[in-house]
């Protein structure tokens, strides 16, 4: 299977985790939000139905998931030539804030009802029986939800399962709070509703930073980046890499990196060293999906930049000019331009005819073309191939 055939078959993937996660996700999140709102009220507990609340949220989070996953996993276009993942981040970062509104009210009532002891409730059985459905049905939801996000990859499925485990760490919360207020412990209930308030903060909080750091382009860590580099170290040809950067997006990866190779490959052999590449960061690193390789013949970060060298056509007039006095010059079949170190070495190729025919001293040609380019600083070494001859 091709590379394109492969992120094609993971995107649809993506779509359809991201589809079913979020349709059983909002079906069970709307009848727990009503179940426990109903049993929170009838059964006299303020905890329940903050937690009823926390419920609610979280089918508004499964319809985000479902809207940005839509999205997320359309193919690039002309206005988005990246893809749409950055969708997933800003679905996420919405997440938060919205897990940071639900706790910031849940933890005022609740703090309210402390200090005004008369508006303490008292729970029962129902309230008690709410929070265990509650409890077994959203923990489930976590572990089937981060299957799925493991599966593709996908930060938004797996923000989405730790709000389950949220909420069903909450109901646990509620759970004690109504069994203790039941115990006789009148205070229990809100104190529960507190607490649950600041677990719903502390995942608002991570949730929006992790989204954030995504959206600056923060790239890997420092040790799986140590990573990156060994595998690409390892790659045959390759003599030293430099200017390697990531970003993640909607869970996966983006890397850039410069390679050093041998300064007198052939181009094609430079695009096959950068395809291999491309193709183990892909296939060692999972999240690895776009990968761009810059093949350099020197070390551009640590040499002189020459960017006035004159390019092909100026340079071959100005050989034509600087050996119009050599007669052999002009039966060379193919030039060949290097530039490096900020100068234009040169490699001459003739046929084997034309040292045969002129009698030519192969030493005593080089060096008179190595003359005549002494005029021209822009040119540094000569080098003269006859057929099958080794470079001189």
């Amino acid at each position: 299977m091709s590379s394109v055939t492969a992120d094609q078959q993971r995107t649809v993937e993506r779509g359809q985790a991201v589809t079913r996660t979020a349709v059983v996700g909002a079906i069970l999140n709307l009848l727990l939000s009503v179940i426990k709102i109903i049993a929170g009220t009838l059964g006299h507990s303020q905890a329940l139905v903050a937690d009823g609340l926390h419920s609610l949220s979280d089918l508004l989070s499964d319809i985000l998931v479902l809207v940005a996953g839509h999205h997320a996993n359309q193919a690039p276009d002309q206005a988005h030539p990246y893809g749409h993942a950055r969708y997933e981040t800003v679905a996420t970062l919405a997440l938060g804030f919205v897990l940071f509104a639900v706790a910031l009210g849940i933890g005022w009532n609740a703090v309210g009802r402390l200090f005004n002891p008369g508006e303490l409730l008292r729970p029962d059985m129902l309230a008690l029986a709410a929070a265990l459905l509650s409890i077994g049905t959203k923990e489930w939801l976590f572990w089937w939800t981060l299957g799925y996000s493991k599966r593709v990859r996908s930060d938004l499925l797996r923000a989405n399962a730790w709000h389950h485990r949220s909420d069903a760490i909450s109901s646990l919360v509620v759970l004690v709070g109504i069994a203790g207020t039941m115990a006789g412990l009148p205070y229990l209930d809100a104190i529960a509703a507190v607490i649950v308030a600041l677990m719903i903060a502390k995942i608002a909080w991570e949730l929006g930073w992790e989204a954030t750091s995504e959206l600056v382009d923060t790239g890997l860590t420092p040790e799986r980046i140590a990573e990156v580099s060994e595998t690409i170290r390892s790659i045959g040809g390759v003599r030293d890499i430099h200017m390697l950067r990531t970003r993640r997006s909607g869970g996966l990866v983006s890397a850039d990196v410069h390679v050093l190779v041998d300064p007198y490959v052939s181009v094609s052999e430079g695009h096959m060293i950068s395809a291999l590449v491309e193709q183990r960061l892909k296939r060692e690193f999972d999240e690895m999906t776009d990968v761009t390789v810059h093949i350099d013949p020197e070390h551009d970060e640590r040499g002189a930049h020459c960017h006035s060298l004159p390019l092909r056509a100026e340079a071959l007039a100005r050989l034509a000019s600087l050996w119009s006095s050599i007669p052999a010059a002009n039966e060379r079949q193919r030039t060949v331009l290097h530039y490096l170190d900020c100068r234009i070495d040169v490699d001459l190729y003739f046929p084997m005819t034309a040292c045969l025919r002129n009698g030519a001293d192969p030493t005593q040609l080089r060096e008179r073309l190595s003359a005549a380019l002494d005029e021209d600083p822009a040119f540094g070494d000569v080098r003269i191939y006859f057929g099958e001859h080794a470079p001189l």
